[in-house]
Parts: structure tokens; sequence; C-alpha cells
């Protein structure tokens, strides 16, 4: 008599819907934020934190966008094996961070500085960078690569 066990299959795939050649770069803040901005909620961008990450390539080239968590006014839960999880399955070799602020301020909490700081440590055992992260806001954004606090 044979054994079975109910398990669960487990696949990994990702679908592009576009080629590599359409995919765009980034190569500044700037770019990121403008990516960020349009795929962006903006009813929901002044109203509660959310946690997003751009997906990228070792050419720069943007894989995806993918919303981590939402939030309330003025905090989200950032689970980082949900991060590191979406990196994984799509190969991603770079992490671009980012949520918003409900408020307008575009100045890092103590908790975004170490979140950010834990980030970059995981990611350096999974050798996946973390090459920024965004508070982004409908006028603006703050970039940590930018101000020297990645």
């Amino acid at each position: 008599m044979e054994n079975y066990y109910n398990v669960a299959e487990i696949k990994l795939v990702y679908k592009p819907r576009y080629s590599a050649k359409d995919q765009p770069t980034i190569d500044s803040s700037n770019k990121a934020y403008q990516i960020l901005k349009s795929h962006w909620d903006e009813g929901l961008m002044q109203f509660l934190e959310q946690f997003k990450i751009i997906l990228l390539s070792t050419a720069n080239k943007v894989l995806g966008i993918f919303e981590v968590s939402s939030g309330g006014i003025n905090c989200v839960t950032v689970d980082q094996r949900i991060i590191f999880a979406a990196a994984i399955k799509v190969n991603a070799t770079q992490i671009i961070l980012a949520h918003n602020h409900p408020s307008g301020n575009l100045k890092p909490s103590s908790a975004d500085l170490q979140l950010t700081k834990n980030l970059v440590e995981s990611g350096k055992i999974l050798n996946i960078k973390i090459t920024d992260h965004l508070i982004v806001t409908a006028n603006g954004y703050y970039s940590f690569a930018d101000e020297g606090n990645l």
C-alpha cells in the first residue's frame, strides 16, 4: 500500500506582462518617486500609511511594485519576510523601500530609521541590496540614500 500525504505543492512563478526592454530603469531617487507616485492611490496617500517596494534587476530595471502592507493614519506594520519573499520570487537583486506619510511630513521617524537599518542588514545576508528608502507625499519625497541615511 502506497503512503499518501496531503501536502501543499509550492510553485514559484513570475510572469511579467512586458519584455525587459520595455521595463523602466531607475537611475535616481526622483525617477523612483515618479514611478511610485504613478502607482499610488492619491486618495489613500493622504489618508493612511502604506508600505511598498520596487523590485529591481541588476541593471536597475523595474521588475515590479509590490504593496507590502497598509496601516493606519500614522503607522504601518512591515514584515520583512514578506519583502524578501517577493524579492526572491522575482529574482530581484535590489529593492527600493517606500512608504508614505499622510501628514505630509518628510522627516523620517526613529522607527523609519530602525526599520531601514534592519532591512539593509537582512538584505546583506540574502545578497539583496536595499538601494534606497523613500518617504513619499503628494508634494515630494525624502530619499534615505540621497540624505546619507542608508
